[in-house]
């Protein structure tokens, strides 16, 4: 099957497939993780698109997909975030087990809408979502992973810590991606007030054009679950 009508294949049966799992959905869980994606008004109409198809390309590596199938599956659920009350689920949980699974999901990242452009930088708000997502998880998974992109530092409503303070977290990790920009100290933000949990890390891309590569090299880590960490539990 050429990569087109794969492609075509996926959109098809996006529909059926996000939000559902498989027949192995009821095996033992290994992973699960949530995908919390800036939208917030620093990201123009351009990086937004180098952000989503840099997800799409990522998750459609053959790296990504042989470390999701060797596990036998990982749970995935995605969210673009910007002001206190602007959180959109573009996937529900979906468990990824199969190539079809994950091409469905490829293709509604490289394809999914953005909702919103003007609002700030609520991160605390967007923590306080993934944890609720995070626990209407279908599965109680062995690893739970939240994992959040962005450029800058959070300049609206409650911050990190109080997110950490009132929702739960336990047992949950929360990594972070950085896109350098002209907003200074993002990179030492993540590193000091949103990595959070077991083994958690920080990945930095360069620029957005730089996403696809940063974002690739985050997964292959989330999911093998590498003990490399730039942070130990807190």
């Amino acid at each position: 099957m050429t990569y087109s009508t794969r492609k075509a294949v996926a959109i098809a049966l996006s529909a059926a497939l996000l939000g559902h799992g498989g027949p192995a959905a009821a095996q033992s869980c290994r992973l699960a993780l949530t995908l919390a994606l800036d939208a917030s008004a620093s990201v123009d109409a351009e990086e937004h698109a180098l952000q989503s198809m840099g997800l799409a390309s990522a998750l459609d590596d053959s790296d990504v997909r042989h470390a999701i199938l060797s596990l036998g599956g990982i749970w995935l659920s995605a969210f673009e975030w910007s002001g206190r009350n602007q959180q959109i689920v573009h996937v529900d949980w979906t468990f990824l087990d199969n190539h079809d699974a994950i091409d469905a999901v490829s293709a509604r990242f490289a394809e999914v809408p953005r909702q919103h452009f003007e609002f700030p930088t609520a991160m605390g708000f967007a923590l306080g979502f993934a944890s609720v997502q995070m626990r209407n998880a279908p599965q109680t998974c062995a690893r739970r992973v939240i994992d959040v992109s962005g450029d800058g530092v959070n300049n609206e409503g409650f911050p990190p810590r109080a997110a950490y303070r009132e929702f739960d977290f336990d047992g949950v990790t929360i990594n972070g991606l950085v896109i350098k920009s002209a907003e200074a100290g993002a990179e030492d933000y993540y590193r000091a007030e949103v990595l959070r949990g077991p083994d958690a890390f920080l990945e930095v891309a360069e620029n957005y054009g730089d996403y696809a590569r940063a974002m690739k090299r985050k997964l292959l880590r989330e999911i093998r679950g590498d003990q490399v960490s730039d942070l130990r539990a807190r």
